[in-house]
């Protein structure tokens, strides 16, 4: 099933390709699209159930596949070799020699990659597990599953696909081009979640930044050449980081492997040296995609120049996944390093001046737009700072908060899109009495500002609030950092409350009186977001009960000793 959410809608694309109308192209892009969705639900309905299977279960069959085809009389000894323990020293070059003369060693060195992959917390938790060899040559293998953490990414990411491609359907300028690469980012975005495989993870990440760079350039506004490029840039120093962690991983992993299970079973024996190279490569390959500060620039210009659509997809996705590979690569592969004083002030501080900077900034802002960029970095500051507490309130609130901000800030920018269309321009100074003129306009855009306020019922306000319960309860930093970025809360109220007040209240223009309210493309993209502001704002237990029991695994994973001093 992992396999038809990655691939169905570029496959659909294709497809797309070759049919010569407009209006059925589209209704093919936007079918494929719902195929995705209803699959990626029916992944969530049935996470958790027996039949699925884990990854423990499916390393130790392919281990024993493995061994069925040495022959009987060599069993015994690539059974003894393939269990020691130890790193670099589990075999020695003699024993090497012998196995290649036997003509078996290359299956003692995938056996014990297997049972290496089986030993870590995580493999239990994995599901729908599917794996296949691919480029047998280095050890790269089609290895994709799914958890709790990965789960509602993916169906938010197909969630937004079919929302992006319903309030596309009237883009003229090369129709064609505009669908297919949609549907082509929806792969990449799918494959970088479920992706267990270091280097399958890595062509999946490289593929998202092909369509979205596209999409700027070709259907942004005016600047759109610079903002495409200056995001290209940015994202490709780090991915060139990540390329740079994932190899030095490989080398020195015996045997080699891009297995991330057996990467992570590995990672605690790595000198702390060697383990604080790979973590600052990582984080500032993720950091850019957060973006953390100082790596945020690209983001607002990115925003303002990308079509409402691919706004939708840059700010409900793309940055989680970021937030998404501190929790599944950065953490786990880097854990001793990750979790020194030194680092986990490192990310708290740089948590709370996303929080208030990103504040202070979309409060100073007047283009509608640019002002739900910069909330979208204060907003996931809030990640950074409940991952640095590591409690369970804590990592529960900061990977529940890349969720929730996925919902609200797409609502965001499809409710600037639709200002957008009418005025053809975002001045907030020039907007002024909608309130009247668009009464279900402004009833939506009540719920998706005040969830982005973090309103209790609304579903921004209880990832939050686990954030600073979790944060106040850790020893790993002074309570001082919680305190500065509680400020963050006013801030977000006092731009959230400003808008508000400009775009609704007062006197309407006299050009404004001719605004009609929300057609049917536009009720149909929010008022499901709506729904679900409220829903999960009211009943958020849906979604913590799936994230419970990765969130205990990563902590698990973490040094005795940190979980200890975070209270956990």
């Amino acid at each position: 099933m992992v396999t038809l959410i990655i691939f169905i809608p570029v496959l659909t694309a294709c497809l797309a390709l070759l049919i010569p109308g407009k209006t059925l192209m589209k209704g093919v892009c936007l079918l494929g699209a719902i195929v995705t969705f209803a699959l990626s639900s029916a992944l969530w309905l049935g996470y958790g159930e027996e039949g699925n299977g884990n990854a423990a279960d499916k390393m130790a069959a392919l281990a024993k596949e493995r061994m069925d085809e040495v022959p009987a009389e060599h069993r015994a000894l690539v059974t003894s070799i393939s269990d020691r323990d130890g790193g670099s020293s589990w075999i020695s070059p003699q024993e090497e020699l012998d196995l290649k003369s036997k003509g078996v060693f290359e299956h003692a060195r995938d056996i014990r990659d297997f049972k290496l992959a089986q030993g870590v917390a995580l493999a239990k938790g994995l599901e729908y597990i599917e794996y296949a060899p691919w480029i047998s040559a280095f050890r790269i293998n089609y290895f994709v599953g799914v958890d709790g953490l990965s789960i509602p990414l993916i169906w938010l990411t197909s969630l937004l696909g079919v929302l992006c491609l319903i309030y596309s359907w009237n883009i003229e300028k090369a129709t064609k081009g505009y669908f297919t690469l949609f549907l082509m980012l929806i792969t990449g975005l799918n494959g970088v979640f479920a992706a267990l495989d270091f280097f399958l993870f890595y062509v999946f990440w490289e593929i998202v930044l092909l369509p979205m760079y596209f999409l700027i350039g070709i259907w942004g506004g005016p600047r759109r050449i610079y903002a495409a490029l200056k995001f290209f840039i940015y994202t490709l120093v780090g991915s060139v980081l990540m390329l740079l962690a994932m190899l030095a991983l490989y080398f020195n992993t015996d045997p080699y492997s891009f297995n991330l299970l057996t990467l992570m079973e590995v990672a605690p024996g790595f000198e702390l040296t060697f383990q604080m190279y790979i973590f600052f490569a990582l984080f500032i390959g993720f950091a850019i995609k957060v973006p953390v500060f100082p790596f945020h620039t690209w983001l607002p210009d990115a925003h303002v120049e990308a079509p409402t659509a691919a706004s939708v997809v840059l700010a409900g996705v793309l940055l989680k996944m970021g937030g998404y590979g501190f929790f599944r690569f950065m953490y786990p592969l880097a854990p001793e390093a990750g979790t020194t004083k030194v680092c986990i002030m490192f990310i708290a501080i740089l948590g709370v001046i996303n929080i208030v900077y990103g504040a202070l900034c979309a409060l100073a802002q007047k283009d509608f737009k640019r002002l739900v960029a910069y909330s979208s970095i204060s907003h996931m500051g809030y990640v950074l700072l409940g991952m640095a507490a590591m409690t369970s309130g804590g990592v529960n609130g900061a990977v529940l908060q890349m969720f929730n901000h996925g919902i609200s800030s797409a609502m965001m920018f499809l409710l600037v899109g639709v200002v957008y269309d009418r005025a053809h321009h975002r001045d907030l100074n020039r907007f002024g009495g909608l309130g009247l003129q668009m009464p279900y306009y402004t009833g939506l855009a009540t719920v998706g500002f005040f969830a982005s306020l973090g309103l209790p019922a609304l579903n921004g306000f209880i990832s939050e609030a686990l954030v600073f319960l979790g944060a106040y309860e850790t020893e790993l930093f002074p309570k001082v950092l919680v305190y500065i970025s509680a400020s963050g809360i006013v801030l977000t109220a006092g731009y959230i409350l400003w808008t508000i007040q400009r775009v609704f209240f007062g006197s309407l223009n006299e050009k404004y009186r001719s605004f009609p309210d929300l057609n049917l493309r536009e009720v149909l993209v929010l008022v499901p977001l709506g729904i679900m502001c409220i829903v999960y704002g009211v009943w958020p237990k849906f979604i913590l009960d799936m994230l419970g029991g990765s969130i205990e695994i990563f902590l698990q994973m973490m040094p005795d000793s940190i979980r200890m001093a975070a209270g956990g």
